[in-house]
């Protein structure tokens, strides 16, 4: 309520050259100076602002606009910073999430031409929204996962660890060294540890990359097809752990934001939703 009794003691008219003036707080800025002549002009300027604060701020009209406004702000500041972490990616996989942007777009058209219902539609269209998001965030982990580390693979560490192990096996060094290069060995096993959680994480992310494809497929083929338009699912049990942490990164701090951001507005939409008409 503290947020519809700001607005209201803020609200203000668009003026050409000047743009949105607060006339309210500048009217109550008037009763102020005026009683610096006369007391009386503040006990009039209080008992106005007691009048027309409240019912502006408990107007259900006036606090559809506050909230309209509120999600405009929301939205904006949701795709920029959706568009830096878009920015991140190299230009394949830019292409890879315009094409399903498209296929998204698509089946709201499909919708909107089988004259759908608008709570159908909208409901839908946060479904896609939400699965193009869990799409870049897969898309944020498998860059994190190939830029993050180093280049060497399964097989170059494991060489690197056979050739040690002869090594060691020829028991010609001191006793420094020999001590030395088993502790060499024990950190080649861990990273070839670390390489291979690496691969497996990353082959979990292109499958759950595939999956959701698939997912937006399946759906613009029975957007087509079904006469009813029928209502999106965007759930997916993934192989990816994207909640745990530590999967994206520097974008860690964005993504989670987001993350808050598109659970707000799904909460926002089964809310609508399930009001009658």
């Amino acid at each position: 309520m503290w947020r519809y009794l700001k607005a209201a003691f803020l609200v203000g008219v668009d003026v050409p050259a000047l743009g949105r003036v607060p006339v309210n707080a500048l009217v109550a800025a008037g009763f102020l100076i005026l009683g610096f002549g006369h007391p009386g002009f503040w006990f009039l300027g209080l008992a106005a602002e007691a009048a027309i604060v409240p019912t502006l701020a408990f107007n259900k009209r006036f606090q559809n606009v506050v909230d309209a406004e509120a999600r405009q702000i929301s939205t904006g500041d949701s795709q920029a910073k959706r568009n830096s972490l878009v920015q991140l990616l190299p230009s394949a996989d830019k292409n890879r999430l315009a094409a399903l942007d498209r296929k998204c777009d698509k089946v709201i058209e499909v919708y909107r031409n089988a004259q759908a219902d608008d709570f159908v539609i909208d409901t839908n269209q946060q479904a896609l929204e939400n699965l193009k998001w869990l799409y870049l965030k897969l898309m944020i982990a498998r860059f994190h996962l190939m830029t993050a580390g180093t280049d060497d693979t399964p097989e170059a560490v494991s060489r690197k660890i056979e050739a040690l192990e002869a090594n060691l096996k020829e028991n010609q060094d001191t006793p420094a060294l020999r001590q030395s290069k088993t502790a060499t060995l024990d950190i080649l096993k861990r990273r070839l540890n670390n390489v291979h959680r690496r691969e497996q994480s990353l082959e979990e992310v292109e499958s759950d990359l595939t999956r959701v494809e698939s997912q937006v497929d399946l759906i613009l083929d029975n957007a087509a097809m079904q006469g009813k338009p029928q209502t999106i699912s965007s759930d997916l049990e993934l192989a990816s752990d994207l909640v745990s942490g530590g999967m994206f990164g520097d974008a860690e701090s964005t993504v989670a934001d987001l993350d808050r951001n598109y659970a707000k507005s799904s909460t926002t939409t089964r809310t609508a939703t399930a009001e009658p008409s």
